[in-house]
């Protein structure tokens, strides 16, 4: 029987009315429901009502998105698919965290409404750009990036023709600038902060010392682990709260992520919530692999056919 991995998407693919078809067909899940309670407000009404803007905030889209990607794995429980691994990118890792057992349901939301606050406090007080890079190898963007005036790095390495810069705003956009001349395409994305870099430093200490006051219990996974922060398997689980704080300004290793999943002998990989961003990096990172996402009926339809075939 191959082996199948599920991946969980980060911040930016939130989508209004996402998760509602899998919610009427499977009316039992009550993951909305269940989040809401912990999260003080109706994160379904916030999916299905708001505007994009609305719903792009970080305090917003962050626990929306988790919630969204926790529906779609209870409808692959309920059709009986089974994983052995879990992964997640930047935000998705605790969703990641929820389906391997690290934290419990209502631990994850509670734990993702710490991190939301802290970081919509960051991004206000410290604005920054992002941009995807594409065309060019990691390597190079690196040098691009020491040669700006100003603050600007790599911190997404997504996939081999893929990787995200962030950084101050003028630094982030003369760095694409540069990019464009080389004939490199800059994509900018649509955030108002610089993820994963230094300038979320106020979010990963504000996070840290909320983590460290709270009854949070950090389990080991039942299923193998992937972690952004390393870029391969998670074994140790000790000091969670400052490896999580860390992981806010760090780079995201998802590449090397992919790479040993692939080594590891994992043929299935299954992204559960929304949009498809992370099927599209396994899709141009690894040769001989099966890829799908889960975000509504059509799709589940045709995850569950081709791992059934």
């Amino acid at each position: 029987m191959s082996k199948t991995v599920f991946l969980f998407a980060g911040q930016g693919s939130q989508y209004i009315g996402m998760g509602k078809e899998l919610c009427e067909k499977y009316p039992q899940i009550d993951v909305y429901k269940r989040a809401s309670e912990i999260l003080g407000f109706d994160i379904e009404s916030k999916i299905n009502n708001s505007s994009e803007e609305e719903l792009a905030k970080t305090i917003y889209s962050q626990p929306a998105i988790m919630a969204t990607s926790l529906v779609a794995l209870e409808t692959m429980k309920i059709n009986g698919v089974e994983f052995s691994a879990a992964a997640g990118h930047s935000l998705g890792e605790y969703a990641a965290m929820v389906a391997s057992g690290i934290l419990s349901f209502e631990d994850g939301f509670r734990v993702i409404k710490a991190r939301a606050e802290a970081m919509q406090k960051a991004a206000e007080s410290n604005p920054g750009a992002m941009y995807a890079i594409l065309g060019r190898t990691a390597e190079e963007i690196e040098e691009v990036c020491a040669g700006i005036d100003g603050y600007v790095v790599p911190v997404n390495y997504n996939s081999s023709a893929q990787t995200v810069i962030a950084g101050e705003t003028s630094a982030a956009e003369k760095a694409a600038a540069k990019f464009s001349e080389l004939g490199a395409k800059a994509v900018k994305l649509g955030v108002s902060a610089a993820f994963h870099s230094k300038l979320m430093q106020s979010a990963a200490d504000e996070f840290e010392a909320a983590l460290k006051g709270m009854d949070i219990t950090f389990n080991k996974p039942n299923v193998t682990f992937y972690s952004n922060l390393i870029g391969g398997e998670q074994t140790d689980f000790d000091n969670m709260p400052e490896k999580l704080a860390k992981h806010i300004v760090s780079p995201v290793k998802f590449t090397s992520e992919l790479a040993e999943m692939q080594a590891a002998g994992y043929e299935n990989f299954i992204e559960l919530g929304p949009n498809k961003v992370l099927t599209g990096l396994v899709k141009k990172t690894l040769k001989g692999v099966n890829a799908f996402n889960v975000e509504n009926i059509k799709t589940l339809e045709k995850a569950l056919e081709a791992l059934q075939g």
